[in-house]
């Protein structure tokens, strides 16, 4: 066992595991952040996203050791200036994007990570971006159109801020 300090959702942990323990394990056993699921343990899913350091990783194929200092973000932040959980949540609730809900944390993770470094993302980019991750119940069209309204709603907001006399 060793010791690792960790920094998730802007709070410093400290726990003790195996270095190649995955960030999975870590997140749902020693810190009790249960957003992130385990659906496959491979990497082909998605249904564990986080992010670290602003990208989304599957943290089922992240070993503990090779996070560092490095900034973990689950589901449980929710959001963030540049992208307001609520902006996603609504997008997927008026697309009616969820259906079992057991991915949908790791799509909004996904979405958020596009989201904050792609302002305005035109429709082959949300498709690439959400690609890795999988919806078993099938609402990928769904899902692809709650991104959508999602960053047209940040436009929308990012056009406001913009003008002058504000």
């Amino acid at each position: 066992m060793t010791s690792y300090r960790l920094q998730v959702n802007g709070t410093a942990h400290t726990v003790d595991t195996d270095p190649d323990t995955p960030l999975l394990y870590v997140l749902r056993n020693n810190l009790e952040l249960n957003g992130a699921k385990f659906g496959c343990g491979l990497g082909q899913c998605g249904s564990c996203t986080v992010m670290l350091d602003g990208a989304a990783v599957m943290s089922c194929i992240v070993p503990v050791a090779m996070v560092g200092e490095r900034q973990v973000r689950t589901i449980e932040s929710r959001g963030s200036k540049a992208v307001p959980a609520s902006v996603l949540s609504q997008a997927f609730i008026d697309e009616q994007a969820a259906q079992c809900g057991y991915c949908i944390a790791g799509m909004i993770m996904r979405a958020t990570a596009l989201l904050e470094r792609t302002r305005n993302p035109t429709d082959a980019q949300i498709r690439a971006a959400m690609q890795p991750n999988l919806c078993r119940c099938g609402t990928h069209l769904r899902i692809l159109r709650a991104v959508r309204r999602a960053a047209d709603v940040l436009a929308i907001r990012h056009q406001r801020v913009k003008r002058p006399g504000r």
